[in-house]
């Protein structure tokens, strides 16, 4: 049989993590990434954050949001290498924990309209149709239904031994 149509597989036989929930992450810890390329500006480092956060408190709840992506971010690398399988039960709860940082992201959202008398604005918006593209996501995506549910604990009994390369199979 022929398995090489099947692209969110890996070497190993486990899921891939979705491209689609990297974005979300990095869209989820926005402010996160605004504070490190900020950190790069020798000469006036608040400037940056400034363009994109003009209130100084929304940009101090947009670091407190995106903690929870950085930490889903860290159990994907941890079941990436399958390591640390004391995080597995955490890791199947990750879907439930990108509801509740997508609802905290969305009432984020609401107070920055606030803020601005809910003119509006291009970044809202975008902000705003990023968030319902991720909630949909979230909702019907039976690839990162199965990606949070593949990292189980291997049993010694389930794994086959593959014969060496200096092993004739003649004894």
């Amino acid at each position: 049989m022929n398995f090489s149509n099947i692209t969110w597989l890996d070497d190993h036989g486990h899921i891939k993590p979705p491209l689609f929930l990297y974005l979300m992450l990095v869209f989820l810890a926005r402010g996160w990434c605004i504070f490190i390329a900020s950190l790069t500006q020798f000469n006036d480092r608040a400037s940056l954050v400034r363009l994109f956060y003009p209130e100084k408190g929304d940009f101090i709840l947009a670091l407190i949001a995106g903690v929870g992506a950085v930490l889903i971010y860290g159990l994907i690398i941890a079941e990436r290498k399958r390591s640390w399988p004391i995080l597995i039960p955490l890791f199947k709860r990750s879907r439930w924990f990108l509801w509740i940082l997508l609802i905290i992201d969305g009432l984020f959202l609401f107070q920055r309209m606030m803020h601005d008398d809910f003119l509006f604005k291009l970044g809202y918006s975008i902000d705003a149709l990023f968030l319902f593209w991720s909630i949909i996501y979230v909702f019907k995506s039976k690839r990162l239904y199965y990606y949070f549910a593949d990292w189980t604990e291997s049993n010694p009994a389930e794994q086959v031994e593959t014969p060496s390369n200096n092993d004739d199979g003649l004894k």
